[in-house]
C-alpha cells in the first residue's frame, strides 16, 4: 500500500536523522549556528563575508569563549561543526517536506482510509513540534553553557523516536488494513517492552548530553572499563550531595552505571517479546534479536574504544533500530493477541 510505503521512508529518514544528530553532538557542533531560520537558513553561507558574520556570532557563545577560542579555533575549524549543524537542519526540513508534502496529496486524491486523517495530522504536528524542541535545545548552548541542556537533548531525541515509533505503528496498521486485518491493540507486555526500552533510550541521551561515556575509562579488552567502571562495580565519584533522584539524572557517574546495567532488564524482556511472536511472525523476532545484539556489542565497544566516533554513531543508530525492531514485534503480538 503506497502510504504504508510512504510512511515507512518517513521513519528511515527519522533513524538517519538520529545518526547525524548524534556526529552533531560528539563533534560539539550544536550550538555552532546561532540563529533559527527554517527559511532562509537552508542555504550554508556563501561568500566569506558570510561565514565570518557566523563566526563571529558563535564567538559569542559560552562554549567559544570558554572551550574553543582558548583552543585556538579557527575559522576552517568552524566551517567543520558548522557543517555538521546545518547537514542536521537540512535533514529535519527534508523530513518536514517529506512527510506535509505526500500527506497533502494522499488527502486531496482521497485515499487515507476512514479514521486515519487525525492521526495522520497528529504526526505532523509532532514533527513541527520537534523543530521548536530543536532551537530550544540548542539555545541552551548559546545563553547558558558551553553545552546545551543534557534535559533538553534528551527531550529532543525521544521525540524523535516517538515520532518514529508511531508513525512505524501508523504504517504497520495500514498495511494490516490493505490486507483485511484489524489493527493491532497495545497488549500488557508489549506496553512492558516499550516502556523498559523507552526508560533505557531516555538513560543513553542523559549520557550523551552529559558526556557520561567517557567516565568508566577505556582500553580495548579492559575489564576495569567495562563491565567496571574504572574497576569497580559501582563507581567511585558519584555526587549523592542533593539525594539520589538528583544524582540519577545529572551525575555522569550514576547515569552511566545505570544506562549500562538497565540495558540487561531490557535484553530480558525483549528476549521474552521476541519468543512470544517467534512462530507466527519470525522475521520481527529475528530483528529484535539481531537489534540488541548489536547494541549490546556496540555499546561495549564505544567504551573500550574511549567514545571512537563511529562507535558511538553506530550506538546510538542501533538504539532506534532497536526502537524500531520493537515497534515491529509490539505491533505483531498486538495483531496476534487481537
Amino acid at each position: 500500500m503506497a502510504l504504508a510505503r510512504w510512511l515507512f521512508v518517513v521513519a528511515a529518514l527519522i533513524v538517519g536523522i538520529v545518526a547525524v544528530g548524534g556526529i552533531t553532538r560528539l563533534t560539539e557542533s550544536g550550538v555552532s549556528i546561532t540563529e533559527w531560520k527554517p527559511v532562509t537558513g537552508t542555504l550554508p553561507p556563501l561568500t566569506e563575508a558570510a561565514w565570518q558574520a557566523e563566526f563571529d556570532a558563535y564567538r559569542q557563545t559560552p562554549q567559544y569563549i570558554q572551550v574553543n577560542g582558548p583552543a585556538g579555533m579557527t575559522l576552517a575549524t568552524y566551517k567543520f561543526i558548522f557543517f555538521w549543524e546545518w547537514f542536521h537542519r537540512l535533514i529535519a526540513r527534508t523530513i518536514g517536506l517529506a512527510f506535509a508534502l505526500p500527506l497533502a496529496w494522499f488527502w486531496v486524491r482521497g485515499a487515507i482510509p476512514q479514521g486515519y486523517k487525525p492521526r495522520l495530522l497528529g504526526l505532523l504536528v509532532l514533527g513541527g513540534l520537534q523543530g521548536a524542541i530543536g532551537w530550544w535545545m540548542v539555545k541552551s548552548g548559546i545563553v547558558n553553557d558551553v553545552k546545551v541542556s543534557h534535559f533538553r537533548l534528551a527531550t529532543h531525541l525521544m521525540v524523535a523516536l516517538v515520532t518514529m515509533a508511531a508513525i512505524i505503528w501508523t504504517a504497520l496498521d495500514l498495511r494490516a488494513l490493505a490486507r483485511g486485518e484489524p489493527r493491532a491493540r497495545l497488549t500488557g507486555w508489549g506496553a512492558l517492552a516499550l516502556g523498559v526500552l523507552g526508560l533505557q533510550l531516555v538513560l543513553g541521551a542523559l549520557v550523551a548530553g552529559l558526556r557520561a561515556g567517557y567516565v568508566a575509562g577505556s582500553g580495548w579488552f579492559n575489564w576495569d572499563a567495562w563491565p567496571l567502571m574504572q574497576g569497580r562495580l559501582l563507581p567511585d565519584g558519584i555526587d549523592w550531595a542533593l539525594g539520589g533522584l538528583h544524582a540519577l539524572l545529572n551525575d555522569p557517574y550514576l547515569v552511566h552505571f545505570a544506562h549500562r546495567w538497565w540495558a540487561w532488564v531490557v535484553v530480558a524482556v525483549l528476549v521474552v517479546l521476541a519468543r512470544l511472536i517467534r512462530r507466527q511472525h519470525r522475521a520481527a523476532s529475528i530483528a529484535i534479536h539481531s537489534a540488541f545484539g548489536t547494541q549490546i556489542l556496540l555499546g561495549v565497544a564505544t567504551v573500550w574504544s574511549g567514545m571512537e566516533l563511529w562507535l558511538a554513531v553506530g550506538h546510538q543508530l542501533t538504539g532506534a533500530l532497536t526502537l524500531a525492531a520493537t515497534t515491529w514485534g509490539v505491533h505483531a503480538l498486538g495483531r496476534a493477541r487481537a
